[in-house]
């Protein structure tokens, strides 16, 4: 079996905190494509339309391994590496900034405001914490070790260096990472707390709420309640065991606790423009783990509140 050769570096710098894609060019045993344009149109036209790739070739977008813009008429040559930058969708300036907790040469431990993505995904781009953070703090590498939801703030921890990626992912893999979270719900005697929620969570792709159905659990949270507050609210601690998508805004719902201001549980709001006024009142509170490259034990607790007053 051959072994596939490393990738060159991308000859394009990152442009608003976002790596150029890179593209190899596939093996054409049956000579389907003759010309680089051939393989690009086939590839991208479905997608951004034949004129926008068209242009893009214009424009010299498309660059080889040597910097230089590729020719649409260029013969077609299998394994031959392209980078280009797409097109960024508008996006809105979520109106918050992001925190940094603490900082050393192998990762940042960052508070994400509300509404803000973690990282690139769907049409959430450029306004995401790591591309924020890579082009504040001038890491170009900087990636994320876990993900938090976007409509919820607190603790993301990030990685400096790609080669020490794999070993902080693995804490949040293994459940080697304790969090907490912070919530604010309605107040009510029942169910008693503190309780243990275990169910089974599954979340389809498109679809925007996840849902508890029969089966195995493989999720469970801790809820505690920490106080009462005035107009029938409290403040919870949410200590979660798993990661599964929206596993805690799920799990409170389902105890007849909705998180305050949650956009989809227990009811999905219509799409619709973001009301800052109203974020989520779901907070990633803390985080503790050993560090997997040196041992030292690590302690990090957000300096963000959640704004209901309790």
């Amino acid at each position: 079996m051959r072994r596939r050769t490393k990738a060159p570096a991308s000859p394009l710098p990152q442009r608003e905190g976002i790596d150029a894609v890179r593209v190899r060019l596939p093996e054409d045993p049956a000579g389907a494509w003759r010309t680089v344009r051939e393989h690009l149109m086939d590839r991208y036209a479905g997608a951004v339309g034949a004129e926008r790739v068209d242009g893009m070739l214009g424009e010299g977008r498309f660059v080889g391994a040597d910097g230089r813009a590729a020719g649409g008429d260029e013969p077609y040559t299998a394994g031959r590496y392209l980078w280009f930058h797409r097109d960024f969708p508008a996006e809105e300036r979520v109106p918050f900034e992001v925190g940094v907790v603490y900082r050393d040469e192998r990762i940042v431990v960052a508070d994400k405001p509300h509404f803000l993505a973690t990282m690139p995904r769907g049409r959430h781009v450029t306004e995401t914490a790591m591309a924020r953070l890579r082009r504040d703090l001038g890491l170009p590498g900087l990636q994320p070790a876990h993900r938090l939801d976007r409509l919820t703030a607190g603790l993301v921890l990030f990685v400096v260096r790609a080669e020490d990626r794999g070993a902080y992912q693995t804490l949040f893999r293994d459940r080697r990472v304790r969090k907490e979270y912070e919530a604010v719900a309605p107040y009510s005697p029942e169910p008693a707390l503190p309780v243990t929620v275990r169910s089974r969570i599954e979340k389809e792709r498109g679809v925007m709420a996840a849902r508890e159905v029969a089966g195995e659990p493989n999720s469970e949270s801790r809820i505690e309640l920490l106080e009462r507050c005035g107009g029938g609210l409290a403040r919870y601690r949410l200590v979660p065991k798993t990661g599964r998508t929206h596993q805690l805004r799920v799990h409170m719902n389902a105890l007849g606790l909705p998180i305050l201001h949650d956009p989809v549980y227990p009811v999905v709001r219509e799409d619709g423009p973001e009301d800052f006024g109203r974020p989520l009142q779901l907070l990633a509170r803390t985080l503790e783990f050993t560090d997997p490259l040196d041992g030292s034990p690590r302690w990090f607790r957000s300096g963000l509140s959640l704004s209901a007053p309790c």
